[in-house]
């Protein structure tokens, strides 16, 4: 798989993109929104195995945001049914599956190094004190959170191709792992815009909550308000992965799944 090399300004391209595939679909992208949105809060229902469940399915629930976005591009109307069609190959599925293992063990081995070099801080801050001091506490938590702030983001690089060239093309892990590593750093200007601005975009949104708070408008207004908006950015968002798919590799043909019966 050759990756191209975009300019920087694909990264705002991308989210224009993801906005664009929305308006093809708002009430399908707004319900896989609001679906990714309960599956995150209910894995904090059941502490650390929950996240931990979460974090092995990243990889499949990305193949079915991406999928879902090729047929709305592809002017199919999503139905309920299709957005579990991507998995029904049991091969596609295991193999996906294998790779959310995979992410799982490489976010816990970042934690691990990440938090090692620094226990003797993070044990001082802790041990020896009737009542935990929040600030020592946060200050030793500093450097290990911005060691696997670094590490994640070569996790991110490794796994973010992944999903799609396993399920669409059928690409070995270890490959697919690789080729997105390589395309994410021929890309990292624009990823880096990318990124830059999702976090304007939701500081802007906070921001703008917390100004009119401060103009009058109640708190749970507010909260009733930022609610459907933010699960709509968060739409826009998901739907930004496939173009930032296709753009890089720009596959000559993939064959749309079959409709779901």
């Amino acid at each position: 798989m050759q990756a191209a090399i975009l300019p920087i300004h694909a990264g705002w391209f991308w989210i224009q993109q993801g906005y664009r595939i929305c308006r093809q679909q708002p009430l399908a992208m707004f319900f896989w929104s609001m679906t990714l949105g309960l599956l995150i809060t209910f894995s904090y229902l059941i502490p650390l195995f929950g996240q931990m469940a979460l974090i092995i399915a990243t990889p499949s629930l990305t193949f079915m945001t991406l999928s879902a976005c090729r047929r709305i591009e592809a002017g199919e109307a999503m139905q309920f049914g299709m957005w579990t069609q991507p998995l029904r190959d049991p091969s596609v599925r295991k193999r996906l599956i294998v790779l959310g293992i995979t992410y799982l063990g490489c976010s816990i081995a970042a934690g691990v190094v990440a938090t090692l070099p620094y226990l003797g801080s993070l044990t001082a801050a802790i041990e020896g004190q009737a009542q935990v001091d929040e600030l020592a506490l946060l200050q030793a938590m500093r450097a290990p959170l911005l060691t696997f702030g670094l590490f994640y983001i070569l996790i991110s690089m490794l796994f973010w191709h992944a999903p799609a060239l396993i399920g669409w093309h059928g690409v070995p892990m270890k490959r697919a792992l690789f080729y997105s590593m390589v395309a994410c750093w021929r890309n990292k200007w624009a990823f880096m815009l990318y990124g830059i601005s999702w976090g304007a975009i939701f500081l802007g949104v906070q921001f703008a909550s917390s100004f009119l708070i401060a103009l009058g408008l109640s708190a749970p207004v507010m909260q009733l308000l930022l609610t459907p908006l933010n699960i709509a950015i968060a739409a826009v968002l998901y739907a930004s992965f496939y173009p930032a798919y296709i753009s890089v590799f720009r596959p000559e043909e993939q064959p749309v799944e079959a409709s779901a019966d």
